[in-house]
């Protein structure tokens, strides 16, 4: 093992970048390549299934089977002649991945051979096996059918020879099995609460559209250093590891040169993915070495899911052909960064009037203070909610460190709204809402232009911060699939503004007018928000002690979180906007429960294999080396000077006895805890036992194997140091 590592280290030091040949053209001559987006229909469809396509995508009208067999013809004509032979559905099961199963176009003709046919039945429908996914006991082994059924407003894309079909994935009994169908749902009933209230202020609206635009953030490891640690192959973060000397405490990373090696794989990553429609805006170095992150403009926001799930699979892809390892865990280094998911949420009308943006006039306004502080009202209800969206075993070790949002959701608003919010608050009348534009900041430098200020800082230990004309859900997983949090937050904003709606329609019942029901029932939310908001540093612990005495979710245990999905609210939200069922709520908790069991438990298999396999061989080798010098020492000196000479051998050879016996123990007593644990059948109980046994095991085993590492002759010591690993040359 040290010699794999020693040579690993070389290579990844020795290699240089590797050349990107792209085309000398402009980005929007070859955007969208590979996608069947409108400009391909209108060469591939004729104008009436245009038309009626068109009216299913923006309006939701139901597709015929006939128009089907017209979309399918022509997806095929276009898929050969880009050369694709096959073709799949492609969708998202709750593994936290994309899922697939390709069939060729070929089917028997009537003189032997074969022709490549599509019919719109293939189009719109395909039957996986439903029994191998995950299901929360929906589906039995025994009950293998299930369904994936087409989007089309998603565009369909090629991979390669293979034609990609977005889809949703439900069972024979039609419960959803996947991501996809729910957030579709969300969003709908988003938009049917959204233009209810709109018709207050714009009688003309007729959709209101989720907008996302997520931040992905990820590490990047040589891939032999990567091969040279089985905990990050196996686990996707380091179980071990001493902290390295210089780490991110300079902040010289964030924002600084990119890597020569690292920029070749960004300029061909954007290549990559703006051949698929995903519009890539932003990269840059982020705080932590050889952490880095891209984002996109914001789209809607079921294609902008699917644009990201796309984007994690072209990463790995051409990372793989610059000698890279794409590490999108939360932590894959303790003592560092995390790495999120920023998801960047707003709605807007077909107006195109933002309804997270403050408008010119009182009345837009009043628009944007009313959704704002539904806004403020749905997450104050539903914070353990919004919480438990998040939650994920791997994100478990990044919230709550000093550089990510805590495990405790609050708002934060900025200066100006919270002084807009409290005038409101104190009003006796209904006096106009007047926001101050975007002053100007004047440099004592005459060659500076000014600098216009935002009307609202930016808080990132805020989990949920207003950023302006949006809300930034800063609590969201590198790795996650955005539908988790999108789905929970879009069903909170429908189901309140739902409530908003009918309280302010049983005032003007009584003869009070719009304007002063609308105002009367937004005093009273902002009354009842203040528990939620908080502008200040969230990673304090006075903030964790102020969240407690407000009242507000401060739980930490991830299998406990969990059970914020099947409160009695939570399922009368959920079930009141048509977003799941309670039995689907229910199987839904069974997989994560599942899920995070079968995280700890590899973890905790890795763990010991590593420490019994290899560092403690390798401790003991050393330790033996050690021992060999105090004999010779011994043999070769007087008694006293031997004791003086060998002094220091003998004390590292016993801090050496003792770590080796302290992981022994502990790994030998957290394999009967997991055995224990093994035991349970309640998919929740096990779960807490793993969180409450083997992951303080975990901790513990490191702690010593760390210990171990600043002992041990760096010669022989088996594993890549985070000091080779963290920096990329």
């Amino acid at each position: 093992m040290a010699s794999l590592r020693f040579k690993a280290i070389e290579k990844a030091f020795c290699r240089p970048a590797v050349a990107v040949e792209t085309p000398k053209q402009l980005t929007s001559d070859y955007y969208g390549k590979y996608v069947f987006n409108k400009a391909q229909m209108t060469k591939f469809l004729s104008k009436g299934t245009l038309r009626i396509l068109y009216d299913a995508i923006d309006n939701g009208t139901p597709l015929g089977r006939d128009i089907a067999d017209h979309v399918a013809a022509g997806m095929k004509m276009w898929a050969i002649e880009m050369g694709a032979t096959h073709y799949t559905h492609w969708f998202q099961p709750l593994t936290e991945g994309t899922a697939e199963k390709h069939d060729s176009f070929i089917e028997h003709d009537d003189n032997g051979g074969v022709i490549e046919e599509f019919a719109g039945k293939l189009l719109v429908q395909q039957e996986p096996d439903a029994s191998s996914f995950p299901s929360g006991g929906i589906r039995n082994t025994f009950e293998a059918r299930g369904y994936t059924a087409w989007d089309p407003s998603s565009p369909a894309f090629i991979v390669d020879d293979t034609l990609c079909i977005p889809t949703i994935f439900i069972s024979y009994t039609g419960e959803t099995l996947d991501y996809k169908t729910p957030l579709l749902k969300a969003v709908n009933a988003v938009n049917k609460a959204a233009v209810d209230v709109c018709h207050y202020f714009d009688p003309s609206v007729k959709k209101v559209t989720a907008f996302l635009g997520w931040e992905q953030e990820y590490f990047l490891i040589d891939e032999d250093l990567y091969a040279a640690r089985p905990d990050l192959a196996m686990t996707g973060r380091t179980l071990m590891g001493h902290e390295s000397a210089k780490n991110q405490q300079l902040e010289d990373h964030y924002f600084g040169a990119i890597p020569s090696r690292v920029a070749a794989f960004m300029k061909e990553l954007e290549f990559e993915s703006y051949k698929y429609g995903i519009p890539l805006k932003t990269r840059h170095n982020e705080v932590a070495p050889s952490q880095f992150e891209l984002a996109p403009i914001y789209e809607e926001m079921n294609l902008a899911v699917d644009h990201n799930l796309l984007l994690m699979s072209i990463m790995e892809r051409v990372a793989q052909r610059h000698h890279f390892r794409v590490l999108l865990h939360e932590k894959p280094y303790a003592g560092v960064n995390g790495s999120g998911k920023h998801n960047n949420w707003s709605l807007g009308t077909d107006t195109g009037v933002g309804l997270m943006t403050p408008g010119k006039t009182p009345q837009e306004n009043l628009q944007f203070i009313t959704f704002l502080v539904n806004i403020m009202m749905a997450v104050h209800k539903n914070a353990g909610l919004l919480k438990a969206s998040v939650m994920t075993a791997p994100n478990a070790h990044r919230l709550g460190a000093n550089e990510a949002p805590p495990a405790i959701i609050s708002m934060f608003l900025g200066s100006q709204i919270t002084a807009v919010l409290d005038k409101l608050e104190n009003s006796t009348s209904d006096e106009a809402i007047v926001m101050d534009e975007k002053k100007k900041m004047k440099l004592a430098i005459a060659h500076i232009p000014d600098v216009l200020i935002d009307n609202t800082d930016r808080n990132r230990t805020s989990p949920f911060a207003f950023t302006g004309n949006r809300f930034e859900f800063r609590a969201v997983g590198s790795s996650a699939n955005c539908s988790a949090a999108m789905t929970a937050l879009n069903a909170c904003m429908a189901c309140q503004l739902k409530e908003f709606k009918a309280e302010v329609d049983s005032l003007i019942a009584k003869k009070i007018s719009k304007e002063k029901a609308i105002f009367e029932v937004i005093k009273s939310y902002i009354k009842q928000t203040k528990e939620i908001r908080f502008d200040g540093n969230g990673y304090s612990d006075e903030w964790k002690e102020e969240a407690l005495k407000r009242g507000l979710n401060c739980e930490t245990s991830v299998p406990l979180i969990y059970d914020q999905y099947t409160t009695k609210e939570s399922v009368k939200l959920f079930e009141s906007t048509g977003v799941y069922t309670e039995k689907e709520l229910e199987a839904r908790n069974e997989v994560r429960w599942e899920t995070y069991t079968k995280k700890i438990q590899i973890e905790a298999r890795v763990l010991g294999d590593l420490v019994m396999n290899h560092i403690i061989p390798v401790a003991t080798r050393y330790q033996s080396m050690l021992l060999d010098n105090i004999f010779k020492i011994k043999n070769c000196y007087p008694e006293e000077k031997a004791e003086s000479l060998s002094a220091q051998d003998r004390a590292i050879v016993e801090d050496i006895a003792g770590h080796i016996a302290a992981i022994k123990t502990k790994v030998d007593a957290m394999v009967e805890a997991r055995k224990a644990a093994n035991k349970i059948e309640c998919e929740r109980t096990k779960a807490i036992a793993y969180h409450d046994t083997i992951v303080p095991y975990q901790n513990e085993i490191r702690y010593y194997v760390d210990k171990l590492e600043l002992i041990v002759d760096n010669e022989i010591w088996p594993l890549p140091k985070y000091r080779e690993m963290l920096f990329i040359r």
